[in-house]
């Protein structure tokens, strides 16, 4: 990425990150079992090699710890969150998210795990948009459908870094330049996501992005989480889901145009419910976006996961107006993950906060474009705690 040009729009349009979303206070989290062995725990980020691309690029690891034993392993390609680890009930630490023990799974066979993904999260039917009466056709790579920045989206790039450390919170900064053209989108993107572990057991996650060009962008995270450690699958997991509403889809999961009602459908998840009480009312399992509350967004509350077994609960605020989830429908035991553990279907969930799929295409959709002299601002923050 050439820094002068990274330089000028920022120096034209000002990147601040570090705006901040409240989130609501819970039971004080146990402090990790590992912790207390090694006497007071300390708030760090450690940067180490995690390996090599196939031409040679070198990417690195950043380790960032908490005060209460909460642990995030960042690396600089995709921006990818290779683990995070969380104390259940007992103190014990447990790594919530799908992945891979070494760089080359996720260069090979890598489903989105932990990634950020761009320059649009979700779908865009038949790889196509209009945006100023031009005709813009992007990369397909999902059926006739363009899924997640296409062939090689900002999962599949190596990220500059920069370690953060502040009173309460250590973090990385990650920036690239998504060039003029790149995957078929208009004009030059400047992106910047901060990762920060809090500790207050947070794992907040910050996007902005500026453009030289009007462009469509929609940035999400896409871990796949599993607060059970991987000792289960995610269908005894409860889930709660800020949302009366959700966008219906064809069958080739692109949106209809309809905002329907949740009430009375197996998509109603507005109390607690437990994933797998009625996924097999739904063709194929979720993968729906959800129309967050308005009332719920200005508080930021969209979701909310437990773990009943292991007490562990997160809770994701946000700044979006949408999240999806999905079910992990397509995972199906053919790929080994960490510790040579076989992810199988349903073995860990997405909730991607974003704007909702196919929006260039859906006028009646919040717009996802971004003008020039604009800055894009977004928070998520994914608050961990137990119950007892």
């Amino acid at each position: 990425m050439r820094k002068t040009m990274f330089r000028a729009m920022a120096a034209a349009l000002v990147l601040i990150i570090g705006f901040g979303l409240s989130a609501c206070k819970k039971e004080k989290p146990t402090p990790a079992a590992s912790a207390e062995a090694n006497g007071v725990a300390k708030m760090d980020v450690k940067k180490d090699l995690f390996g090599r691309l196939p031409d040679g690029t070198q990417v690195e690891i950043y380790t960032l710890s908490n005060m209460n034993g909460l642990k995030a392993r960042i690396m600089t390609y995709g921006a990818i969150l290779v683990s995070l680890e969380v104390p259940d009930r007992s103190g014990r630490l447990g790594d919530v998210v799908l992945g891979y023990d070494a760089l080359d799974g996720y260069v090979k066979n890598n489903p989105y795990f932990g990634a950020i993904v761009g320059r649009y999260g979700n779908r865009i039917a038949k790889g196509r948009f209009t945006l100023d009466g031009a005709v813009y056709k992007l990369a397909v790579n999902n059926g006739e459908n363009h899924l997640h920045g296409g062939l090689k989206g900002f999962d599949k790039v190596v990220w500059d870094a920069q370690p953060r450390m502040e009173s309460n919170s250590v973090g990385v900064k990650f920036t690239y330049l998504s060039r003029d053209g790149e995957e078929g989108y208009p004009g030059n993107l400047e992106v910047a996501v901060l990762y920060t572990i809090t500790n207050d057991d947070e794992l907040r996650i910050s996007y902005e992005a500026a453009a030289d060009k009007a462009t469509p962008v929609n940035l999400t995270h896409h871990s796949y989480f599993n607060l059970a450690g991987g000792a289960r699958d995610i269908l005894g997991h409860e889930l709660m889901l800020a949302a009366d509403r959700y966008t219906p889809v064809d069958q080739g999961l692109i949106p209809t145009g309809e905002l329907a009602p949740v009430k009375g459908t197996p998509m109603d998840f507005t109390t607690p419910m437990t994933i797998g009480s009625r996924i097999a009312k739904v063709e194929g399992g979720y993968d729906h976006n959800y129309v967050l509350n308005k009332a719920d967004v200005a508080t930021g509350l969209a979701a909310r996961l437990a773990d009943p077994t292991s007490g562990r609960v997160m809770e994701i605020t946000t700044t979006e107006p949408g999240i999806q989830f999905y079910s992990g429908n397509f995972l199906d035991g053919t790929i080994p993950g960490k510790g040579g553990r076989v992810y199988k279907k349903h073995f860990g969930l997405c909730l991607e906060t974003q704007h909702f799929p196919d929006s260039p295409n859906h006028p009646n959709f919040p717009s996802t474009i971004l003008l020039p002299g604009r800055v894009l601002k977004s928070l998520t923050i994914h608050k961990f705690y137990t119950k007892r």
